[in-house]
């Protein structure tokens, strides 16, 4: 009789057993379905995309003076800031809006070694900028600044210091940029699902890209091209 019972017990613990692997493989499956449709994302790119016009313009005016007296060549320096001067104020710039840098001088006469003197010994060159948020009046300014040269200011061509245009304030368009590539972004997610015959979910990551600022093209530097291209990863749901 104990052996009956014994033979009963091990059935039951067998039983037992037996539910608890097929219960458990029962939650290990849904576990792996889990897994799996978590897996099932797409990954895309949005992009924005806006031009705008510079919101800050800055210009530097060089100009040199030569000589023999180097007092002379100074004054001559002077006079020509003066001008210039003169010329932004009367086309509606501030005074503030305009800086003055210490002059470059170059001694001829020490860099001579051989054959004739210089005629001049000194060469002084100075730079005035103008920094301004009124591009387009700089740009007028720009274009008549002849009239400077009219009055016996020497300016220079120099591609060290071109002409600047700014934009500066991106921050105020960010968010609504980011908007719109998020917003492009799902569209061609929406697409890669309809294909695949699937709907889109939930984000499950996003990353900004860069913004961009270049000049739109290369005979209106005033303008700007600004992009931003976003990556984001949605869910693919059935």
């Amino acid at each position: 009789m104990g052996e009956s019972r014994g033979v009963a017990a091990a059935a039951v613990l067998g039983l037992c057993v037996a539910a608890g692997l097929a219960a458990g493989g029962a939650l290990m499956g849904t576990a792996i379905g889990q897994v799996r449709k978590a897996d099932r994302y797409v990954t895309v790119k949005g992009f924005a995309e806006r031009e705008l016009p510079a919101n800050l313009a800055i210009w530097p005016l060089v100009y040199n003076a030569v000589g023999n007296d180097l007092a002379r060549v100074q004054a001559d320096l002077d006079e020509d800031a003066a001008a210039i001067r003169a010329f932004l104020v009367g086309r509606g710039f501030k005074p503030e809006d305009m800086t003055l840098a210490a002059p470059r001088v170059t001694d001829f006469e020490a860099q001579w070694t051989s054959g004739d003197r210089p005629v001049n010994r000194y060469m002084a060159e100075a730079t005035l900028t103008l920094r301004t948020s009124n591009v387009s009046g700089m740009n007028d300014a720009m274009q008549a600044s002849t009239d400077l040269v009219k009055q016996g200011v020497a300016l220079l061509r120099s591609y060290e210091y071109n002409p600047l245009f700014l934009y500066t304030e991106l921050n105020s368009i960010k968010p609504e940029m980011i908007g719109e590539a998020t917003v492009d972004a799902r569209r061609a997610a929406e697409q890669f699902a309809k294909d695949s015959g699937s709907r889109v979910g939930a984000i499950r990551n996003a990353q900004q890209g860069y913004f961009q600022i270049e000049v739109r093209d290369a005979h209106s530097p005033e303008w700007k091209k600004i992009r931003v291209v976003t990556t984001v990863e949605y869910f693919l749901d059935d």
